[in-house]
């Protein structure tokens, strides 16, 4: 079986569109939070100045090799994220990377940015780093595995790892997608998803008013702008399997752009209306209300 080269051009144009929409959807967010508040908020276009000017700027401090390579893990995992997996069905050219086992490679790239992410921030010596990592890796812990039970029972139910099958058995309608013939199962990655999206009431890990960003407290820099390159990547592109999963995926870019906007805003909703958690509450939470379901999902199967 030969690899159409053109694959990887074209992957890399998915790649640019989902890093620009991540830097406008973050900045609109921001903007209607700052409305709320009734405050003006950012400027759309403040993120590529702030990009652009961490970029420039270069440090003399060092932490060692494993700090440095906390933010490229980081970063790794969510672009990995955007290259293997399908962002439009039925069109060869935003395929990207994808193949038959995509799914178990993507829950790979999920995994490995956050972990990357805890050994690079441990070595930093900082304290507030070294709480945010503890308190990264036991919500992690708690968050994920509904959504891997999730994920679990969705293979079981088309009998396969592709995402692109996937999308293909939630075609003809919207009751035909996992919504709503696995119900169980996307509540349980839907309680998930708003855990691994860092805001509230689960940003434990930045805390702002607690420990000032938590593990990102000593970047600076290039190495800060690589995090908030991934923080533009990341969250779009673990949308995507979501969108792909449950929610019949997109075959076109105005689809795609609605479908990433809708389910995002859910975190941003949740966010503005509950205060933070406690560590202990998080977790808590999240064992007695979202595992349970990923259990009941499968069993829905």
């Amino acid at each position: 079986m030969s690899f159409d080269w053109m694959r990887i051009p074209w992957s890399l144009v998915t790649l640019f569109i989902v890093f620009n929409y991540g830097l406008l959807l973050n900045a609109l967010i921001a903007k209607i939070a700052a409305r709320v508040g009734r405050r003006h908020g950012i400027p759309i276009w403040q993120n590529y100045v702030d990009l652009i000017k961490n970029y420039g700027l270069r440090t003399s401090i060092s932490h060692g090799v494993h700090f440095y390579l906390g933010p490229v893990f980081r970063l790794t995992g969510g672009i990995g994220l955007v290259l293997f997996v399908p962002t439009l069905y039925g069109n060869a050219m935003f395929a990207n990377l994808s193949f038959a086992g995509d799914l178990v490679l993507a829950l790979y790239f999920v995994f490995f940015g956050t972990l990357g992410m805890a050994l690079g921030a441990g070595e930093s010596g900082h304290p507030y780093a070294a709480i945010g990592v503890s308190r990264g890796l036991s919500q992690v812990t708690a968050s994920e595995l509904p959504f891997g039970l999730a994920v679990f029972a969705v293979a079981l139910q088309y009998q396969t790892l592709s995402v692109t099958e996937i999308v293909a058995a939630q075609q003809g309608g919207f009751l035909h997608w996992t919504l709503f013939t696995n119900p169980l199962a996307v509540a349980a990655a839907m309680l998930s998803f708003l855990g691994s999206m860092m805001r509230p009431p689960f940003d434990l890990v930045l805390a702002p008013q607690e420990i000032p960003i938590g593990p990102p407290t000593e970047y600076h820099s290039s190495y800060l702008a690589l995090m908030q390159t991934n923080r533009a990547i990341f969250p779009i592109a673990k949308i995507v399997i979501y969108m792909n999963l449950f929610f019949g995926g997109a075959t076109s870019w105005p689809v795609f752009f609605l479908k990433v906007f809708l389910i995002y805003m859910v975190s941003v909703l949740v966010g503005v209306v509950f205060p933070r958690f406690r560590v202990e509450q998080s977790i808590r939470w999240f064992l007695v209300w979202a595992v349970p379901l990923g259990v009941l999902g499968v069993l829905w199967v």
